[in-house]
């Protein structure tokens, strides 16, 4: 198993948010399940089932395990939490109960936000961190890293590690039909599938475009209301997040339109029915996989690293665009450009430089595949992983330090 990036302290109970087939059992078991702790799977039928009826039987599993074992359990791991709600109000009460208080440690993982959010669930209000986890991400990698494997099958644990083509084919239009299908059926708000598999074709296809729900909606022959909740429930799901229009105000950027970007290349490939079609070097289909592999890769060391970056795309009145616009805490701005192409021209790097002086605080960068960081006027140009790398330089050694102390 490749060592992952999310930040489960051994100490303080957490939530472990992800779509499915990221890792996050798999990544329990190798960093904090032991034969001294408790697991309940509610993906298990029979699981779901009883706790469904009474959550009052988590203390019950408890008590019976201090009986059994004379010993507090070293974790009490729910999986899938999202599928009974009610569960967190128990593990809350658990928490605060005076005689387990400072004993026990939960890890709670999940799929969906959806039910959670709108059922109004009890998020433990500071008792347990917030984390998330992502497909492979290159620093996970390392030297597995591929670049043609990630653009072709994307990066979920599974599929990147499968022995051949065929296999991943088959595991990508498995994950389609059905952990897609069964996770939108499991949040009950979607009376019928269909129309809902018609809009996953469409919203594929236009993966990192400025979302047009009228245009999609004429294409799916479903109302653009529809389309938009389609949209939220992807995000809820954490199969896909919106980047937004880039502006200084938050009333303003919230009356722009964003983009929106599924969270693995092998899936979206799947979705638009595309995976026997190679993605080819130098070729328009390669440029807009490049360009979402990177912007996924910042979307997911953002998360890892507690950067606190503010990621969107600038789009000028006359159609002029930067591909991302990352803002840092400290007001510092980083307009991105992302080439595919192992050579970048001087007039991409001036259509970039024109930005620079219209936005405060801005600097230009071009990420690409060129071997070596070069400057060209005021654009800075360098490899794609030492771009990404640099950009996350300073939060990385901060976290270090930070868990050293925990």
């Amino acid at each position: 198993m490749y060592p992952r990036l999310a930040n489960t302290l051994q100490n303080m109970s957490f939530f472990l948010f992800g779509a499915r087939a990221t890792g996050k059992s798999a990544l329990l078991r190798s960093k904090i399940i032991t034969d001294n702790s408790i697991v309940i799977d509610l993906l298990d039928d029979e699981q779901f089932i009883t706790f469904s009826k009474s959550s009052k039987i988590l203390e019950e599993r408890l008590r019976s395990h201090l009986h059994r074992n004379n010993q507090m359990p070293d974790w009490i791991v729910l999986d899938e939490v999202q599928r009974v709600p009610k569960l967190l109000n128990e593990v809350h009460r658990l928490l605060e109960s005076p005689e387990y208080r400072g004993k026990i440690k939960f890890a709670l993982t999940g799929s969906s936000a959806r039910k959670l959010k709108r059922r109004s669930a009890n998020m433990l209000a500071g008792r347990a961190l917030v984390n998330r986890l992502f497909p492979l991400t290159f620093e996970e990698l390392g030297p597995d890293f591929l670049l043609e494997r990630v653009l072709n099958w994307g990066s979920l644990p599974g599929v990147y590690t499968a022995d051949d083509d065929h296999i991943r084919a088959a595991m990508l239009r498995s994950y389609v039909t059905t952990y897609i299908t069964e996770e939108i059926r499991e949040e009950q708000v979607i009376r019928n599938i269909d129309p809902f598999l018609r809009f996953l074709e469409v919203a594929a296809q236009c993966n990192g475009q400025i979302i047009n729900c009228s245009a999609i909606g004429r294409d799916c022959k479903i109302e653009p209301k529809t389309i938009a909740r389609y949209f939220q429930i992807l995000e809820d799901t954490l199969l896909g997040f919106y980047l937004p229009a880039y502006e200084i105000s938050v009333r303003k950027q919230q009356r722009q339109t964003p983009k929106f970007y599924l969270f693995d290349l092998g899936v979206l490939r799947a979705l638009s029915g595309t995976l026997s079609v190679p993605v080819i070097p130098q070729t328009y289909g390669y440029g807009q996989v490049f360009e979402a592999l990177i912007i996924n890769e910042i979307h997911r060391l953002n998360h890892y690293y507690e950067a606190e970056f503010k990621l969107a795309y600038l789009r000028t009145k006359d159609g002029a665009e930067v591909d991302l616009v990352i803002r840092t805490p400290r007001r510092d701005v980083y307009l991105v450009e992302i080439k595919s192409s192992a050579s970048v021209s001087e007039e991409s790097a001036r259509k970039l430089e024109r930005f620079v002086d219209s936005v405060e605080n801005a600097s230009a960068v071009i990420l690409s595949q060129e071997t070596a960081y070069r400057r060209i006027g005021r654009v800075d140009v360098y490899p794609w992983r030492e771009g990404v790398e640099g950009l996350f330089s300073v939060q990385k050694e901060c976290l270090r330090r930070n868990l050293r102390h925990v």
